[in-house]
């Protein structure tokens, strides 16, 4: 292998090309399920793989086990009730997730295991595990309080709306959001992302986090100066953040 190669595997971290390959075969393997149970589009299995591949690399393996668990919550939440869904008009596309809802959901927390990857900073990789757990949070919230209530309450102004209204939180999609949280962050804990110390961290981070996802798409998403995407977006980043300042 040419030098710079081999001192650029060392900066991330990887002692051998053949973590590379092993990272590159999980990489695949998870790409091909996710798009055989519609999980993702095909360009969201291309956006995927990516974020699967640095998760992996960046953050090691116990990463690309909370990323399952992010994925396995979100897509048994988007089918619970899809029926009802379509009926409101808010039920994701068949043929899954998108690559701009993929990298809105999961880009902030595969740049934190990057970051990781460089400086060796332990505290991106609870800034990691905060942003999947919310990203998993905000899914579950969302689509459970859909699928269970016909109405919501505006985060800004608890004004009765109906489910699906961007802002709008009901006690079923909240209860949800906050037990998917947990898990997520459980599951980061107990592959030695961080110590089971911080789990409180990594939870109130998320929690923050979708706080602020409510918020902004109550706001800004109803004026059309955001849309989805960009609320997903910065919710985990807020996440992120939350976790790198509490730690």
């Amino acid at each position: 292998m040419a030098e710079w190669a081999q001192n650029a595997l060392i900066l991330w971290g990887i002692r051998s090309t053949r973590e590379l390959w092993v990272a590159a075969a999980v990489t695949l393997a998870f790409t091909v399920l996710g798009r055989l149970v519609r999980g993702v589009s095909v360009s969201g299995a291309v956006a995927g793989a990516v974020i699967c591949f640095v998760l992996f690399v960046g953050a090691g393996p116990g990463a690309f086990v909370a990323l399952v668990s992010v994925f396995v919550l979100t897509w048994i939440s988007t089918h619970l009730g899809y029926v009802r869904k379509q009926t409101l008009g808010t039920a994701q596309n068949r043929e899954g997730r998108s690559a701009s809802q993929v990298l809105a959901n999961l880009a902030i927390s595969a740049a934190c295991a990057a970051l990781f990857a460089i400086t060796r900073n332990a505290a991106f990789l609870l800034a990691t595990a905060a942003a999947l757990s919310e990203a998993a949070a905000d899914t579950v919230s969302s689509e459970l309080g859909q699928a269970g209530s016909a109405k919501a309450r505006l985060i800004t102004s608890w004004k009765v709306v109906p489910a699906g209204t961007n802002g709008g939180i009901s006690i079923a999609g909240t209860l949800g959001g906050i037990a998917a949280a947990v898990l997520v962050t459980l599951v980061c804990a107990g592959v030695g992302m961080f110590p089971l110390k911080q789990t409180a961290v990594s939870v109130m981070a998320a929690l923050l986090g979708t706080i602020a996802d409510s918020y902004l798409g109550a706001t800004l998403e109803k004026r059309k100066l955001l849309n989805n995407n960009g609320v997903n977006f910065l919710g985990t980043l807020v996440a992120a953040g939350g976790a790198l300042l509490l730690a």
